[in-house]
């Protein structure tokens, strides 16, 4: 009979769970509430392209909020991921510039929206890029452009992006690390 408390104690160990079974409890759970985190919450893409120069450069890898958009919808101006509309095998970055409802127009390299320019300082000063539009984006669909405008394959080729194919906002670059900022 155990006559101290460590040997008690020693004892409900003993006669506790195998290590091994704690250590594939504690494993089966890290898997789980990864494959949560990264199916409803965040997850990480890589930038293959140069469609979003300069905000976002080839090779940068971001984080992604799948969570933004389930209160409230995307908005002129975030950066977004989502399905390729005319492959959805295929992540596309790029830029809201118009939401449903809403008239477009590029003139002299600078955008309107229901007539009206819109600012845009997030493109590199003295970018020079060709007419668009007008069009009208249809209720439920966004406008997606890269940053890079003359070298972006955006909604100007395969036309509004139909709010389903959203996978979420770009949040943060969090590599290299000499670029880790929040977008």
């Amino acid at each position: 009979m155990p006559n101290s408390d460590q040997e008690q104690l020693a004892g409900k160990k003993a006669k506790g769970k195998p290590a091994i079974m704690e250590i594939f409890e504690s494993v089966a759970i890290a898997i789980l509430l990864a494959v949560v985190i990264r199916m409803f919450l965040f997850q990480p893409f890589y930038i293959p392209s140069e469609s979003m120069v300069p905000s976002l450069q080839v090779g940068d890898r971001i984080i992604v909020s799948k969570f933004s958009y389930y209160f409230k919808e995307p908005q002129r101006g975030d950066i977004v991921v989502f399905k390729f509309p005319l492959d959805p095998s295929r992540d596309f970055v790029k830029r809201t510039i118009g939401v449903g409802g809403e008239n477009l127009a590029i003139r002299d390299s600078q955008l309107y929206v229901n007539g009206q320019q819109v600012e845009e300082g997030y493109l590199p000063p003295g970018l020079k890029f060709a007419d668009y539009g007008p069009v009208d984006v249809p209720p439920g669909s966004y406008f997606m452009m890269g940053d890079n405008r003359n070298n972006s394959d955006d909604s100007r080729v395969w036309g509004p992006l139909p709010e389903q194919n959203i996978v979420g906002k770009a949040v943060l670059i969090y590599w290299p690390l000499n670029r880790i900022k929040l977008l």
